[in-house]
């Protein structure tokens, strides 16, 4: 038996997207808590494996792939290279997403396509793939209550509609409820599926949000807690989801916004 000094300790824990930003925070936090990590990564080697050397200094482990979250046969390689050098899956965090902006009438259907074939369609294929192996595998009472648990990256824009930025928002409005229905779907199973919902995170894909005091300012309007939110943030509450602590939890968002979905232009009466 196992005896357990961390909330994660002998998981392996597979995150995509996990080259910067959110999705290298979150890893830190996993391994932080005694998971082995697989970075996943599109297209920055070096980043990627800056986070896990990262990692690996403070005494964690893992490895990093390359895939494309989009490709059904890439996602199914990784899997597959995942498992032979592990042995199984039990955490993915479907973090990989991006942004093609553009107001409606002038937005390509490439750009929409691309955007929900990363956003939503690669949860799909990545949640599809783990399913699989936590059915095969089941319930490992050492490792885990569960057999096996999901997180899947959505946004506030879950919720809130977003001029400028229909792919996006459609695609995670899309997350919201494949995360719903796999959660009803397999909950029977004891596989456990949820969301986090970030508000305003200090990340690359949002840097012209924060980069100047101006731009800083204008974004705090909508953020009751008057603050930016970190990586470190998403990390704390993807361990808490992953862990046996949140057992009883499933199907849902959890938002980690600072209070953005609380309407903040009606703070002073609207």
């Amino acid at each position: 038996m196992i005896i357990k000094t961390k909330k994660l300790q002998g998981q392996v824990a597979l995150i995509t997207g996990a080259s910067s930003g959110i999705g290298a925070g979150v890893a830190k936090a996993l391994a932080n808590e005694g998971a082995t990590v697989v970075i996943n990564y599109s297209s920055s080697p070096e980043k990627a494996e800056k986070v896990l050397a990262e990692i690996k200094a403070k005494g964690g482990d893992g490895i990093t792939i390359k895939a494309d979250v989009s490709n059904e046969k890439e996602v199914s390689d990784m899997f597959q290279q995942t498992i032979k050098r592990y042995g199984t899956v039990d955490i993915l965090v479907n973090n990989a997403g991006l942004q093609k902006d553009a107001k409606l009438h002038e937005m390509t259907l490439e750009a929409w396509n691309y955007v929900i074939g990363i956003n939503l369609t690669g949860q799909f294929l990545c949640s599809r793939e783990a399913i699989k192996e936590f059915l095969r595998r089941g319930v490992v009472e050492d490792r885990s209550k569960a057999a096996g648990k999901i997180i899947c990256m959505s946004s506030v824009h879950e919720v809130i509609p977003w001029a400028g930025h229909a792919n996006y928002a459609a695609s995670k409005g899309g997350v919201m409820m494949l995360m719903k229905t796999m959660a009803q779907e397999y909950a029977p199973m004891k596989i456990r599926i949820n969301s986090i919902g970030p508000g305003a995170i200090r990340t690359p894909i949002n840097h012209a949000a924060w980069q100047t005091p101006e731009a800083y300012n204008q974004l705090l309007k909508l953020i009751p807690s008057k603050r930016i939110g970190e990586a470190d943030d998403i990390g704390g509450a993807a361990v808490w989801l992953a862990s046996d602590d949140s057992d009883y939890v499933n199907g849902i968002t959890l938002f980690v916004d600072g209070g953005m979905l609380l309407y903040p232009g009606f703070e002073d009466n609207g």
